[in-house]
């Protein structure tokens, strides 16, 4: 069984005891959280696409931790100018684990 859920405005496929770093998320360590937009949900042969989301499924997850992803360089160049710029970003997240899907 897995469901495509929409959250920190990307989608991602979960499935049952799956980890999951998503966009950071204003809770604590340990606590629950539950998925209401959910897009999709497949139970082998039986598939539920939502219009836009399916009524009454629910993810629920657990927050494991928070952290920042890895460092993107951003550099600008303008050739034959003396203009150069160099600046990072490092986006926070969220790490959830799917405990499970209802529906």
């Amino acid at each position: 069984m897995y469901a495509v859920i929409r959250t920190g405005g990307k989608q991602y496929k979960v499935a049952a005891g799956g980890k999951l770093k998503i966009e950071s998320l204003p809770v604590e360590v340990g606590s629950e959280v539950e998925i209401q937009d959910v897009l999709m949900v497949s139970d082998g042969d039986k598939i539920s696409v939502g219009a836009p989301t399916v009524a009454g499924a629910v993810v629920k997850a657990t927050v494991l931790s928070h952290g920042r992803g890895q460092k993107v360089i951003i550099f600008k160049m303008r050739r034959r100018k003396h203009y150069r710029k160099t600046q990072g970003h490092r986006q926070n997240y969220t790490e959830i684990r799917i405990d499970g899907i209802t529906v």
